[in-house]
């Protein structure tokens, strides 16, 4: 309350006092006269003989009680300054406390007995000697000063009695007073959680403290506190530099204050919530000073990064170069800081680009947090389909591939002013194309700059490539190591195909264990090539381990399970240490705490590509002096530590300085497809750093030829345009939009988001009986893509139906749950591509009924209270355990599967489980016909990746099984698919010979199969990687890019390397009949569909003509593709030897032969000789008569005969030759019009286009295209006026 409404209500008060001076005197004259009679009776009590208040204490009440009046007038005078604190630091509220408990007071006095009486009756004699004092001094707030003790002394006794409140029985009063949704904290919470643990032992320290304490005798103001206006006593609360207050608050204290509450909420006083609200802004002060000092220390910890000392160096260089190129060690902060420090600087849309999505996210989380944007949106990361951008971002992470895809619509990337390039060591194939995508750039755009960053790059070559661009080295942070060299002995070095030998990496723990005490904690990481080197060193280790109980030793590569692989995170017990054998995962992709000791064997297994073979080869190398030092790094994290290198230091001085390329390891088809979509037209003049061979260039222009991308012109296609904008492998996005148009779309994204990621059955489950057992239902005879849906399905039905965990259904048949999770995210992703290209469209809304809605909000909000719970409680690290051989966490698995399956609930709240499962029934429920069609999708994109059974395979599951590709002879099926532990299905039927052996060579049958795969792989040996048998006949004449045929089409070489015999000349020429009709009805749908695709990516949902075309043209299709896939024609396959292939044509014929002159034909339209191969070229796939034959036959001389057909299509009887009969069905295909009338065609109505010739009516003076029908029909109509004498119509 201020001075000046002091003054203003102070005649008032005066008028008071007054009064009640009067009646002090009054009362003290007749104190007198009563104390010479009852001077010893009741000297010290302000109670009559009967119990009731005497005179002079009912005065003393009315006095308070007047008092009391005059401060809620001024509060009703000034109710909207409620709650605000005068400049004494005392406010409206703490009055209207000290009040309330002074009534509170008088209401005990009421029920407290004889023994309490005499204390308040001392009380009261003191109350009467001030009583009896002229001069009634009072304090600011108009109180006495005896009363203002008094009431110090109850308020403590208040306090002990508060804190002995049962505040749990008042809990959803509470609730409703603090705790809202948009409160600060939100019941139900786990800050929630939090509070009323901090408050009960915040009750307890005051029930403690208030028993401790005894209240000290106020002292008087100084007349120095008055001027300055400083508090009387120290309040705690001073300590609290904020408050927290809403309306809603204050009317429900002041409903408490009135006394409008509820018969539960009695006892529920103002008072009393006061001092719940000052502990709940205390726990909020809490939380915020150890945010505070959380950000404190963070700034410490950022100014004791190495690189911070080269901040205003980094900000100027980048103000003054368009490029800069920042050289800075592991760990000296340069991923972190160097964004914000450019931000800082004032920079703008600054693109970060990460090689992994991953540290795109962590990354953008980090920044985010240390430029308390964590919950902002400044800084943001983005990745394929997921993403926190908006109109403020400022710093955006993202990755090298998305950035690539922006270039196409946003060719001078003008939303950003600076692109800071991240890791680019690492030389990745994106990584590498990007620099030379930017360094156009920087031409095309003045003001775009540049930062690259890497711990260790070369720096003469990424500066001499921006020509001079200028490099800043940072220093990294690491802790002292010590070098040894322990060169592997001659007799213990082994063979590429002979197991590893482990007693070198023996003598290392060893060392360890005899040169470092037990007490000193630190792990050993070994680096090794491969999972069969690592194998070996971790069973001998294990028996190591056994002897010495110092050592717990776990593998680490990718094939491991997820659980697995966290194990080398958790912590070993007091007195041991881990052994981790990883790969060279364990080199940048993850950081492992409290490793001292690296054991670096030198060597590492990278993949190649073999562009001649179409093969990928995984081989050792010696690693490069780069990846070295990376290794030794890693002992020097968080202290001293020590490297030991399994080599000589002479090796390492012939190491090569840094890592191959990856540009120069992999196939390009997908770079090559997205370069020429930019608008670059000759790959082979790109400025990449470091080129790649031309060999693979070519190989990967050849590839995307045969696949439909690129024309002869080297342009894109219809699909090579749709396959650029898919941000997938070429092979997937085929597989993809042909999904769209046969409608077989839900399968086909289950499967390539299967072959998209790491196969989710463990290699270590073969060994196990019952887990290979319990995974027999899920495999299928017709291969790997197929055991992957069935195991995808079944996995989402075990998730719908919720009664059995799907984690441990995954464990019992040796399945990697987390693959099943990645699946169904990149499904959505495939789903949500294909719906933004307008290759599917959107989804119906799915509804409920009201009872099913609100059992699921009911669980949807359990799912959601579930993760709030598991995300906020503390993570905290397992024990590991030795226990005999096997190595465990502490509590064993059954303790994992008590806890909460975090992903398992992440996946509910994302997906809608019913959808799921109705899908997956649909799927399950696929007949013969179903499956056929799939395989059709499925080949469009794998094609040309088949391969043909050996003559000499037994199909026995003890014998190897031999395969021969168009490029790579004898390979075998890799050992995780289906065939290799199941071979009979690849077995043709009815062709058992002597012992079992299936003679194939010439055996004449419908049924014969190829093999569809996925990829070739070479390890110790070349494998065939994800199966899937096909028939062999229909899988060729629908997909091979070039046909050639014998005179009488009994011989048809497909794609120069396999030959198909038919016994019948007339059969093989009814399949050659069809397969032309496909082709051309294939095509044309294909290219209704991309139309379709571009009107729904321009949001016009109106049903168009070509929608109507494409729907009609597709039941066509589908019947004449049913019937083609059932056929039953039979013949004989054999793959060509290379000696066949050289003499497999006539070659061009002399100028002048009989044979080379153009057969003549009655039909329009042009077929010409083949140029080098000789015969006929009836379109761009298939040649007629240009196969060498042995001798003339008999179907030799009928292929001359002219023969009675009709065209099935245009409906016209014709006597035609083979050739003839060819060349029509091409001409009549490719020039029938995509209109209803010709879909009415192809299913059986004939047509007379053909019949109609021009011819004029010299009766009408007009000109029509009638048939000879017609134009009799049309005279008629001239003779019959004619005959009733009437004028000439028309």
């Amino acid at each position: 309350m201020s001075d000046q409404r002091h003054h203003r209500h102070r005649p008032e008060e005066m008028h008071h006092e007054k009064k009640k001076s009067k009646e002090s005197k009054s009362s003290r004259a007749s104190d007198q006269r009563s104390s010479k009679h009852h001077r010893h009776e009741h000297r010290h009590s302000g109670l009559d003989q009967s119990g009731g208040y005497d005179e002079m204490t009912s005065r003393r009440i009315q006095e308070a009680s007047c008092s009391r009046d005059v401060h809620q007038r001024d509060r009703k005078k000034e109710s909207s300054d409620e709650g605000h604190g005068n400049k004494h630091g005392r406010s409206d509220r703490r009055r209207e406390e000290e009040a309330e408990k002074y009534r509170h007071k008088h209401r005990k006095m009421e029920r407290v007995g004889d023994r309490d009486k005499e204390t308040y009756r001392g009380k009261d004699v003191h109350v009467r000697d001030m009583a009896r004092e002229d001069v009634r001094p009072r304090d600011k707030h108009g109180r006495m000063e005896g009363m203002r003790e008094q009431e110090e002394e109850e308020e403590e006794w208040d306090r002990q009695e508060m804190w002995e409140f049962n505040w749990e029985e008042y809990r959803s009063t509470l609730n409703k007073i603090f705790f809202r949704d948009e409160d600060f904290i939100v019941r139900g919470t786990p800050e929630y959680d939090d509070f009323w643990k901090f408050f009960h032992r915040y009750c307890k320290f005051q029930m403690k403290k208030s028993g401790d304490q005894r209240p000290a005798r106020p002292h008087h103001s100084s007349p120095q506190q008055k001027t300055l206006g400083l508090p009387d006593k120290y309040d705690k609360r001073y300590r609290i530099n904020f408050s927290i207050k809403t309306k809603d608050v204050e009317e429900k204290l002041k409903y408490l204050r009135t006394g409008s509450r509820t018969n539960d909420d009695e006892d529920l006083t103002p008072s009393r919530v006061a001092e719940f609200r000052l502990a709940w802004l205390h726990y909020i002060d809490f939380c915020q000073k150890q945010k505070l000092q959380k950000l404190a220390k963070l700034r410490h910890d950022q100014a004791s990064l190495p690189i911070h000392q080269y901040r205003d160096q980094i900000v100027q260089a980048v103000r003054q170069h368009r490029v800069v190129v920042v050289a800075g060690d592991t760990g000296c902060g340069k991923s972190t800081q160097v964004p914000q420090y450019l931000m800082s600087a004032g920079f703008t849309c600054i693109a970060c680009t990460q090689p992994r999505r991953i540290a795109c996210i962590s990354l953008a989380k980090r920044v985010g947090y240390e430029t308390l944007n964590e919950y902002g949106s400044e800084v943001a990361y983005q990745v394929r389909f997921e993403g926190s951008k908006t109109d403020a971002t400022r710093i955006l992470f993202l990755t090298e591939g998305l950035l690539l895809r922006q270039v196409t619509t946003d060719p001078t990337l003008s939303q950003y002013s600076i692109i800071v390039l991240d890791e680019v060591h690492e030389r990745h194939l994106n990584g590498d194309f990007l620099l030379g995508v930017l360094r156009a750039l920087l031409r095309a755009q003045e003001d775009l700059k540049m930062v690259l960053m890497s711990a260790t790059i070369n720096i003469k070559l990424f500066a001499g490539y921006f020509n001079g661009a200028p490099v800043i080295q940072v220093p990294g942070r690491l802790y002292p190591i010590q070098l040894e060299y322990l060169p592997i002995k001659q007799e213990e070095q082994t063979s590429k195909s002979e197991r590893l030998d482990p007693r070198p990496y023996l003598r290392v723990m060893q060392r360890i264990d005899h040169k470092y005490p037990g007490t000193e904690r630190g792990d050993l990481l070994i680096f090794l090539s491969g999972m069969s080197e690592i194998t070996a060193v971790v069973e001998a280790g294990r028996l190591y381990a056994q002897q010495t109980k110092r050592w717990i030793v776990l593998p680490l590569h990718s094939t491991l399970s997820i659980e697995e692989q966290d194990k080398v995170f958790d912590i070993a017990p007091e007195g041991v240490r881990k052994c981790i054998v990883s790969t060279n995962i364990a080199e940048t992709s993850i950081t492992i705490d409290g490793v001292r000791f690296i054991c670096d064997s030198g060597k590492v297994k990278e993949m190649s590509y073999d562009p001649g073979a179409k093969m990928q080869r995984l081989q050792e190398f010696w690693i490069s002096r780069a990846s070295a030092e990376q290794r030794k790094g890693r002992a020097g994290r968080t202290g001293p530590g020590v490297c030991f290198r399994m080599y000589d230091e002479s090796e390492y001085d012939n190491f090569q300085e840094y890592a191959t390329p990856e540009i120069q390891r992999v196939p390009l088809d997908s770079t090559l497809l997205q370069m020429i979509s930019m608008g670059l037209r000759n790959p082979r003049k790109f400025p990449f750093i470091e080129p790649p061979a031309m060999s693979s260039i070519e190989n990967s222009v050849a590839f995307l030829k045969e696949q439909g991308a690129l024309t002869e012109e080297e342009t894109l296609t219809p699909i090579g345009r749709m396959l650029a904008r898919l941000p997938v492998d070429v092979v997937i996005g085929k597989m993809l939009i042909m999904g769209t148009v046969f409608h077989v779309i839900d399968p086909v994204l289950s499967i390539a988001a299967a072959l998209s990621v790491q196969s989710p059955f463990h290699q270590s489950a073969r060994t196990n009986p019952d887990a290979m057992h319990a995974r027999k239902p899920l495999e299928s005879d017709h291969g790997d893509p197929f055991t992957l849906l069935n195991a995808f399905d079944e996995w989402i039905q075990v998730k719908a139906g919720g009664r059995n965990s799907s984690r441990k259904w995954c464990r019992r048949r040796g399945l990697e749950e987390q693959r099943f999770y990645e699946m169904v995210k990149l499904k959505e992703q495939f789903k949500d591509l294909l719906k933004d290209h307008g290759l599917l469209e959107g989804e119906q809304d799915y509804y409920y009924r009201e009872e099913e809605r609100r059992r699921r909000h009911g669980e949807r909000r359990r799912l959601q209270e579930l993760k709030r719970r598991h995300d906020k409680g503390p993570r905290k690290r397992k024990v590991l355990k030795l226990e005999h051989e096997d190595i465990e966490l502490s509590g064993g698995d059954d303790d994992d599967d008590d806890e909460v399956d975090i992903k398992d609930i992440e996946f509910k709240l994302k997906h809608d489980l019913n959808q799921l499962q109705e899908t997956s029934n649909q799927t399950r429920s696929f007949t013969l016909r179903d499956v056929l069609l799939l395989k059709v999708v499925l080949c469009s994109g794998l094609y040309p990746l088949v391969a043909i059974a050996d003559d000499c395979n037994t199909y026995r599951r003890d014998s190897e099984q031999v395969f021969h590709t168009k490029s790579k002879q004898f390979v075998v099926l890799h050992p995780t698919g289906v065939f290799c532990s199941n071979p009979e299905p690849l077995q043709l039927p009815h062709t058992e010979g002597k012992q079992g052996v299936a003679q194939l060579k010439g055996q004449v049958s419908s049924k014969h199969q190829l093999l569809a795969y996925t990829s070739l792989l070479e390890t110790n040996k070349p494998y065939l990687v994800n199966t899937m048998r096909i028939p062999a006949v229909q899988t060729l004449m629908l997909y091979a890019h070039c046909l050639d045929t014998n005179q009488d089409c009994t011989r048809i070489v497909s794609d120069y390397w396999l030959e198909l015999t038919f016994p019948e000349s007339e059969a093989a020429q009814l399949l050659l009949s069809s397969v032309i009709q496909l082709r051309v009805t294939w095509a044309k749908l294909l290219g209704l569909r991309l139309q379709e695709s571009s009107r729904r990516k321009k949001d016009d949902d109106d049903e168009d003509d070509t929608s109507r075309k494409a729907r009609k043209l597709e039941k066509v299709l589908a019947r004449k593709l049913t019937e083609f896939l059932s056929s039953d024609v039979e013949y004989s396959i054999r793959r060509l030897g290379n000696s066949e292939i050289k003499n497999l044509f006539v070659g061009p014929l002399e100028v002048g032969s009989t044979a080379n002159k153009p057969v003549p034909t009655l039909f329009s339209g042009e077929c010409r000789p083949h140029p080098t191969k000789g015969g006929v070229q009836i379109n761009d796939y298939l040649t007629y008569n240009c196969l060498q034959d042995d001798g003339m036959s008999v179907h030799s001389f009928m292929a001359h005969l002219r023969n009675s057909w009709t065209c099935p299509t245009c409906q016209v009887d014709m006597a035609v030759t083979l050739l003839e009969r060819l060349q029509h069905q091409d001409q009549c295909q490719n020039k029938q019009d995509v209109s209803v009338d010709e879909s009415r065609q192809l299913s059986g109505p004939s047509s007379l286009e053909r019949l109609r010739k021009p011819w004029f009516c010299t009766t009408c003076q007009q000109e029509f295209s009638f048939t000879n029908t017609e134009i009799l029909k049309h005279r008629r109509t001239h003779a019959q006026p004619a005959a009733t004498g009437e004028g000439p119509t028309t």
